[in-house]
């Protein structure tokens, strides 16, 4: 079968903070023998590509000899696969999608099959934000001694240069953003393992446990700063209500009080990452993904 990366994919990748362009393209040139061999050296069976996919990885649906399904998932090095496979050992399915086989160093992850296509979004909101801190509360555990995560400082401290930069125009909500980001860094509460990408779309339904999260982008730190994706989820709707930012602002505190984080603190994370996503998506020209953004930003 051919193993084409998907166009989601592509699109994504040139859009990847940070990434060489040369070298991006050289791994999506690559990826079709590198799904190849890695279904090969595996003993599995490829079944298709799919699609439409992520943005940050290819996913192949196999099954192994005797026909248990599994899902092969490849990603380009400058996503760090090896961070993803030590958090997800970590959590050993607890909360999280099963690693089913690390003996191959090359990159590839071999992961239990999920119902890629019923994820929480599909469930009613009130209910799938329930659902949503179920899941997460289960994966905020001690990191592993060693551990090759980044932190919440290191990463964030990345991200702001772009902030730093940003339009005249965005420079107040810039500027608010990175106040909240140094005050934030300066006092961290406890530091626990964190998914790093949490949001409903990322929880999928599984035949071992109903809910269980997948595409972690682990880093360790503070808890608020895991749920502050989860704040702006269905953007779109948040901001058609005519609730507005009374809406966003109550939102954040029913998620904050059901986790026991501080809302301010959740407030802060949510505003910078918020502001970083919407810079970003300026930067790519993501016109009205960055409109939605800042708007929902400035409601902050």
């Amino acid at each position: 079968m051919a193993f084409e990366p998907p166009e989601l994919l592509v699109r994504a990748l040139g859009e990847m903070p940070g990434a060489p362009e040369d070298r991006t393209a050289e791994w999506l040139g690559a990826l079709p023998g590198l799904a190849r061999d890695a279904v090969s050296r595996r003993g599995l069976t490829a079944q298709r590509v799919q699609t439409p996919g992520g943005r940050s990885s290819m996913v192949v649906l196999v099954r192994y000899p005797d026909g248990t399904p599994a899902t092969l998932k490849l990603a380009p090095p400058a996503s760090r696969p090896d961070r993803e496979l030590a958090a997800l050992a970590h959590w050993g399915g607890f909360g999280a999608v099963r690693v089913l086989d690390t003996r191959h160093d090359d990159g590839a992850l071999l992961l239990e099959r999920l119902q890629a296509e019923v994820s929480l979004r599909s469930l009613p909101e009130a209910k799938a934000l329930l659902e949503a801190a179920g899941t997460i509360r289960r994966l905020w555990v001690q990191p592993p001694v060693g551990h090759p995560f980044e932190t919440v400082a290191e990463r964030t401290g990345r991200q702001s240069e772009p902030v730093r930069q940003a339009p005249e125009t965005l420079r107040a909500l810039a500027g608010a953003a990175l106040d909240a980001r140094a005050e934030l860094v300066a006092l961290p509460p406890e530091e626990v393992l964190l998914h790093g990408a949490f949001r409903q779309g990322k929880v999928l339904a599984g035949d071992r446990a109903p809910w269980l999260t997948v595409g972690p982008d682990p880093l360790v730190g503070e808890r608020a700063y895991d749920l502050a994706r989860l704040v702006r989820d269905r953007l779109d709707d948040q901001v058609a209500s005519t609730t507005g930012a009374a809406g966003v602002r109550r939102r954040l505190t029913r998620l904050a009080e059901s986790l026991d984080v501080d809302p301010e603190r959740l407030r802060g994370w949510t505003l910078f990452r918020a502001v970083e996503s919407g810079v970003r998506a300026v930067a790519a020209g993501r016109r009205r993904d960055a409109e939605l953004l800042l708007e929902f930003a400035a409601w902050l």
